[in-house]
């Protein structure tokens, strides 16, 4: 008796997982194997609207034509559509000898091109030379890629990290983004924050790239280097709006020492459990991006058990009828009344407090447990 088990038993399985992963590495053979499952649906149906029109009129041929649009690059989806209008052609011509001519089958016919000219036109406008589902795609798993990235490790027993973001828009892309790193040894922790100036597509596309060149940095050089780099890196792009703000924080994670360098950022608040509120840090600086070499004046302190140190972006301060400063001291007040209950969770509850607006918002807090 056999005893095969697993893909061996199940051709058809393997043989579509297979297509679908050469489909999704975006190889020639991934597209040609898409294209005949096409062409095989194209011609069944154009065999069933010939014995039975009434089941396939010329409309239902629209399914192929978008269906190719999202898997397709464009010589392939055009080489697709002359197949089915050709079909789709046919097929009302030959119902027309028989039954007689009927005005709604030329509109149904000359809707089916009009779409298929829309359908042709859109792919063609495609810069990445991927087909629309295949393009979303590779761009989501970069940016899920860059965000993990991004996440704050686990950290050692007595210390916590909890965030909280929100895009403009409910957009899957945002200017804010932290990059994080924790030492081999488990002592230091280093995260930045980062704001990208600009809203929506622009800003979250230039978020991804500084993500990437911050992340590949992070751990490797000292504080007021990452920033030079970030800030050498920004001046060489050519963004309309080619600057960010960001804060960065290196905690001893066995002492609680930190230090805080700001670029340009909203300032970074430390929790005194014996003054029961968050004060702010003094910490400053220009943004980086705009000259070639600017100075940061950072801070340092000690976080003591059931103490905690939080950042955030400007989206969360600032407003139309709301100015910095005036923003900074809600904030406080707001921080205050949302670990009142605990800390954890505090990040969403303050967002929960501000209004959506058009710019993105983000709150972090790194909380050191009672002893």
């Amino acid at each position: 008796m056999s005893t095969t088990k697993g893909p061996r038993r199940d051709p058809v399985g393997r043989y579509l997982s297979t297509n679908a992963r050469e489909w999704r590495s975006g190889s020639r053979d991934g597209q040609m194997a898409v294209l005949a499952a096409l062409m095989l649906l194209t011609g069944a149906m154009f065999i069933v609207s010939l014995q039975w029109y009434w089941i396939m009129p010329v409309a239902m041929f629209i399914v192929p034509l978008i269906v190719g649009g999202m898997l397709l690059q464009w010589r392939l989806h055009a080489a697709l559509t002359v197949i089915v209008l050709f079909a789709a052609t046919v097929s009302a011509l030959v119902y027309s000898v028989d039954t007689g001519f009927n005005s709604s089958r030329p509109a149904s016919a000359a809707a089916l091109y009009i779409a298929a000219g829309i359908l042709l036109y859109s792919s063609s406008r495609n810069r990445s030379g991927l087909p629309a589902a295949l393009g979303e795609a590779m761009l989501m798993e970069l940016r899920d890629r860059l965000q993990a990235q991004g996440a704050v490790p686990p950290l050692p027993d007595g210390w916590v990290s909890e965030s909280a973001m929100e895009s403009a828009g409910s957009a899957k892309f945002a200017g804010d983004f932290l990059v994080a790193n924790l030492s081999k040894d488990e002592k230091y922790l280093e995260m930045v924050l980062v704001d990208v100036c600009g809203k929506g597509v622009a800003a979250g596309t230039q978020s991804l790239q500084l993500a990437g060149a911050l992340g590949g940095l992070i751990g490797s050089l000292p504080p007021l280097g990452l920033f030079a780099a970030g800030n050498d890196y920004l001046m060489r792009q050519s963004w309309d709006e080619g600057f960010a703000t960001a804060v960065h924080v290196l905690v001893n994670l066995e002492t609680g020492g930190y230090e805080v360098l700001n670029a340009g950022h909203p300032p970074a608040m430390h929790w005194k459990r014996d003054q029961k509120e968050w004060v702010v840090s003094g910490a400053r600086g220009l943004a980086l991006g705009i000259i070639d070499r600017p100075e940061f004046h950072g801070t340092s302190g000690v976080i003591e058990p059931g103490e905690a140190l939080m950042f955030y972006t400007d989206g969360v301060v600032e407003t139309r009828t709301l100015d910095l400063t005036v923003g900074v001291e809600w904030l406080r007040g707001a921080a205050a009344i949302a670990i009142s209950q605990e800390m954890a969770g505090a990040p969403r509850r303050i967002l929960d407090q501000t209004e959506p607006g058009e710019d993105d918002r983000a709150v972090l807090i790194l909380h050191r447990l009672p002893a």
